[in-house]
């Protein structure tokens, strides 16, 4: 009878959702090491124009990626409303600015349907896929695609 509810735990998944704009979006929680209001960054010299810059985090230079303008989305300058998800991508640690952070979600795999084909490949390339919950549409994000290669070697 534990093998079962063993199976039936490791099937659930925890993401954060968040939002930017009026759209909302989650990535699973294991990559996200904390969230922190926002810090104004120093720019870097000829960064793409998603890269706000870089902060200080407790002794460590943290690369922060405004999430809003790296999916192509209108964004707003920063504010102390604004927050920081510290995550773990592609092998590294960044700051995503995001809106805000909503809630914490448990579903599983089962739940989430894919992409629409109606979408552009550069919205596939970020979503991994797309569930309903209570009302929202909430787009599953893959973290490691959202530093190219190319630039995480830059970073």
């Amino acid at each position: 009878m534990n093998d079962v509810s063993h199976i039936t735990a490791a099937a659930v998944r925890e993401l954060i959702a968040f939002r930017i704009g009026e759209q909302e979006f989650c990535v699973d929680i294991m990559a996200v090491r904390e969230i922190r209001g926002w810090t104004p960054a120093t720019p870097l010299p000829r960064a793409p124009g998603y890269m706000k810059g870089v902060i200080n985090l407790r002794g460590a230079v943290l690369p922060i990626i405004d999430l809003g303008a790296r999916f192509g989305l209108n964004t707003s300058e920063p504010s102390e409303r604004h927050v920081i998800m510290v995550a773990h991508v592609g092998g590294r640690m960044v700051g995503l600015l995001v809106d805000a952070v909503s809630d914490i979600i448990q579903l599983t795999d089962e739940a989430v349907q894919p992409t629409p084909d109606v979408a552009s490949e550069q919205v596939k390339a970020f979503v991994k896929g797309i569930f309903a919950i209570d009302g929202r549409m909430i787009s599953l994000i893959e973290l490691d695609r959202i530093i190219p290669e190319p630039e995480a070697e830059a970073a």
